[in-house]
């Protein structure tokens, strides 16, 4: 995405909160100005259409997570331990930023830019475990098995933003499960998914 100017960044960060806030895209124009702190008129010359505002959004949120997750793994190797990772990593933001998480969680499955964010990664880390025998799975698996953690992931943040779970807990649960199903033994994906998290690497 190309970059923004100032007052357009205000626009999106505020098209953000009120996207994550209300749940749909269906965001008025006027909330929209009043949020950003601008003129209606400065939102209509600034945006094509709140389709398009939306897709920015989700698009530039998704690139941002994505690339945030990859540069944690350059010094690690494991696919499971990256699985691991990966996965609390998503749950951890949605505790830290509840707005981020409501986002993430009311439209990870109907965006193709967010599914892309959960997919991209986990699709090199699941072929590469397989490969090398960490995983048992069929190749022809490999699409249920990536719904099944996007799903998994989006439910475990839900328990962390309503406060049925801690996102230690449900970090650690899902990821521990996850790696069960993929063959990895018992008590190696529980040490696996309770290894201290590193934080998250800052982007330029």
């Amino acid at each position: 995405m190309q970059s923004l100017n100032p007052t357009q960044r205000r626009i999106h960060q505020a098209a953000f909160r009120l996207f994550a806030e209300k749940g749909t895209l269906q965001v008025n124009i006027l909330d929209l100005a009043q949020e950003a702190g601008v003129a209606r008129g400065t939102v209509y010359s600034n945006i094509e259409s709140m389709e398009t505002l939306f897709e920015a959004v989700a698009s530039q949120l998704a690139k941002e997570m994505h690339e945030r997750v990859s540069k944690s793994f350059n010094s690690l190797s494991d696919p499971a331990q990256r699985l691991a990772n990966g996965i609390r990593f998503f749950i951890r933001r949605a505790h830290e930023d509840s707005q981020w998480g409501a986002f993430i969680h009311k439209f990870a499955m109907s965006n193709a830019s967010l599914r892309e964010m959960f997919s991209s990664q986990a699709t090199t880390d699941l072929l590469s475990g397989l490969s090398s025998g960490r995983y048992r799975f069929q190749q022809e698996q490999l699409l249920s098995i990536l719904t099944m953690i996007s799903s998994s992931v989006l439910g475990s943040i839900f328990l962390v933003l309503e406060g049925h779970k801690t996102w230690r807990e449900s970090g650690s649960d899902t990821a521990e499960l996850v790696l069960r199903a993929l063959g990895v033994p018992l008590e190696e994906a529980k040490a696996l998914a309770t290894v201290e998290l590193p934080a998250l690497p800052l982007i330029d």
